[in-house]
């Protein structure tokens, strides 16, 4: 199944702010023929995303570092191994790039044997189910998004195994790379988060990302951030 196949929810935006009508399959979800070179030159939302990503990452460490110290202690005194997880991602334009991780598993996959995370999944570790459970173990990635390597919104990095396996499904799925990977993103608050076992799965995510891409605003970075909250709260996705 090609992502020509996949349709993508309508979003509501908030009062005030521009409307974005339901995206049919594929109608108007590539980046426009005007656009394309931009995009290939500078990641999506040039610097009005990058400023506020630069301000927002900074100051949710600085708020959040007493957490952040406290889940290292935990991780330290639950299990040997390191505290971050780090694992090679592809971002903006294909640059590969380290993402951090709260360590929440037994193993440090990194390489040509990538096994997702599935239910019950023997390998994650005690504190480590609470932190998936949470998406707590996603919050070093505001590392990542101060160092522009990632955006607080946009299409979230794979494993570059699996870049490689979603790239041959749909050659579409390159075309992620004219936007900074993100700590959320659309395909995450539409029901289309966890594990891509399938081509249904995997051409509705790729059909997502470029919806994102597309239709870009910074209001739609912010509607995405406040649906997060919401939705991985009580996301049964997240394991």
């Amino acid at each position: 199944m090609s992502s020509s196949q996949a349709h993508v929810p309508q979003l509501s935006y908030a009062a005030g702010a521009p409307s974005l009508s339901d995206v049919a399959p594929l109608h108007g979800l590539y980046p426009r023929a005007g656009m394309e070179y931009r995009l290939a030159m500078d990641p999506v939302g040039g610097a009005l995303k990058r400023s506020f990503d630069i301000i927002a990452s900074a100051l949710a460490l600085f708020a959040l570092s007493p957490l952040l110290l406290y889940i290292a202690l935990c991780i330290k005194l639950d299990s040997r191994g390191p505290v971050f997880f780090k694992q090679r991602r592809a971002g903006f334009r294909g640059r590969v790039f380290r993402i951090y991780k709260f360590r929440t598993m037994t193993t440090l996959e990194d390489g040509r044997n990538v096994a997702q995370a599935v239910a019950d999944d023997a390998r994650v570790t005690r504190i480590g189910r609470v932190l998936r459970r949470l998406s707590i173990d996603e919050l070093p990635q505001l590392i990542n998004v101060l160092k522009g390597e990632m955006s607080l919104v946009g299409p979230r990095p794979h494993a570059i195994l699996h870049e490689h396996e979603f790239r041959r499904f749909d050659l579409a799925y390159t075309r992620r790379r004219f936007a900074r990977p993100g700590i959320t993103g659309l395909a995450q608050v539409s029901g289309a988060r966890g594990v891509t076992d399938t081509s249904d799965k995997v051409a509705r995510r790729i059909a997502l990302d470029l919806a994102y891409i597309n239709h870009w605003s910074i209001w739609l970075d912010l509607l995405i951030i406040l649906r997060t909250v919401a939705v991985f709260l009580r996301d049964p996705a997240a394991f």
